[in-house]
């Protein structure tokens, strides 16, 4: 789900012929958003764990039409075709005979939960059907959902292509540079799955091969989905790509991605608590932390940097605990006899403190915990709060009892001394201006 919705992410702004049909691009900026590629992808995976690995067609039809229904009625302006809006619309909504290649866009998910192809297959049918239900409309689908449970099964790319050609027949002999010359804006099925495969198949790279997708023209939000999706279960995707993911759709969005990595076993979503927009900054210092070539450390270190100021320009907070100086909440909570939901009433004044933590030396360094989990891992302060991180860098830089600000001490720790703060804030005060 990450390949395909941060592919409709990164082609979104290029749709219609707007990209120049090259792959030299700036890959992610501030114009790139989601479209109804990403919110149908999330109804599909949602509709697929509700109705559970072993329903049957009908039940999983059942859920995708409720399911596709209520995120495509939360967001109705996501940008969807004609006929799709008035079936979103109807109290009694049938599958209307589309080709489109809005089926194959949204089903990857049938491509990571089931244990064989067969039932892959099958599901990846219903959640054509039920709006889709032209053979070329199915077809797409089962290929994009095929493609996937291969490539994360780990077969190889010439494997995978035999049994495309055999199965479903596309023609995708055309090289990308033939493609790039007759492009058009075509929604079908029929001319978008030959564009993703070729993408794809010419890839070295998830990067590369969502490259290769937008570099076509036309649809290249759908192009760069289903090209994303399939490249995401074969090369898997930086860790600081599925962060740009999560950090740029919305936090129920964030949740069903989540339930899908749990639902498959796998724990590389980012937590999906108050903190979930810093999961960009997570995933930029843990590829910092990852890297093992010299090398390229420093612009890993320039990526952690760049995207801290990001934040810090969106006004991102961080969870902050504070210290009960005088010990009212202590005394004045009656513990035992609490109840979730109860109020309290406190009549003493409640002073509270930064928490903060000390080194080998002795010497004190104000926390900046990037979200719950890390709080979480050797904090019990009982006051936690949100705070700016422009203000918790600014403490660490101008309190004269602390040394600086430690990032995620109790898990990979990365310290920000005084002096890398002076140089760091200085430098965000010119280029905020």
């Amino acid at each position: 789900m990450y390949g395909a919705i941060l592919g409709d992410i990164i082609g979104s702004r290029f749709e219609f012929d707007r990209g120049g049909w090259t792959k030299e691009f700036e890959l992610l900026t501030n114009e790139d958003s989601w479209t109804d590629d990403t919110v149908m992808t999330v109804a599909i995976a949602e509709a697929l764990m509700d109705a559970g690995r072993s329903a049957s067609v009908e039940e999983i039809e059942a859920e995708c039409v409720k399911s596709m229904q209520r995120w495509g009625r939360k967001y109705p302006g996501a940008g969807y075709g004609g006929r799709f809006i008035g079936w979103l619309r109807s109290k009694d909504p049938k599958p209307y005979g589309s080709y489109g290649n809005g089926s194959a866009m949204r089903v990857s998910a049938a491509g990571w939960l089931y244990d064989s192809l067969e039932r892959t297959r099958e599901v990846a049918r219903a959640t054509a059907n039920v709006t889709h239900n032209h053979p070329e409309g199915i077809k797409g689908a089962e290929c994009t959902a095929a493609v996937i449970y291969f490539a994360r099964t780990g077969w190889e790319k010439e494997n995978i292509e035999r049994y495309v050609v055999k199965e479903f027949g596309y023609d995708f002999s055309e090289s990308l540079e033939d493609m790039r010359a007759r492009h058009r804006h075509d929604e079908s099925c029929q001319d978008a799955l030959p564009k993703a495969l070729r993408s794809f198949f010419d890839g070295t790279s998830y990067e590369d091969v969502v490259r290769n997708a937008v570099s076509l023209g036309g649809d290249t939000d759908t192009i760069a989905a289903i090209a994303g999706a399939m490249a995401e279960a074969f090369f898997d995707m930086p860790i600081i790509l599925r962060g740009e993911c999560l950090h740029r759709i919305e936090k129920e969005m964030c949740n069903v991605i989540g339930r899908l990595d749990r639902f498959v076993g796998r724990n590389i979503a980012e937590e999906t608590d108050e903190y979930v927009d810093n999961a960009s900054l997570a995933a930029a210092l843990l590829l910092y932390f990852d890297e093992e070539d010299e090398n390229k450390k420093y612009d890993a270190f320039m990526t952690f940097l760049n995207v801290l100021a990001k934040r810090m320009r969106e006004n991102a907070e961080v969870p902050m605990p504070f210290v009960d100086v005088n010990n009212v909440l202590g005394e004045g909570l009656d513990v035992e006899h609490l109840k979730v939901g109860d109020t309290v009433q406190i009549k003493d004044e409640i002073r509270l403190r930064m928490d903060t933590v000390f080194d080998s030396n002795g010497k004190y360094w104000l926390p900046l915990y990037i979200n719950r989990r890390e709080l979480d891992k050797g904090q019990t302060a009982n006051v936690i709060m949100p705070v700016a991180i422009l203000d918790v860098l600014k403490i660490g830089l101008n309190d004269e009892t602390l040394q600086g600000v430690v990032i995620n001490p109790f898990g990979k720790p990365y310290v920000m001394p005084k002096e890398l703060l002076q140089k760091f804030l200085a430098d965000y005060e010119t280029f905020a201006k």
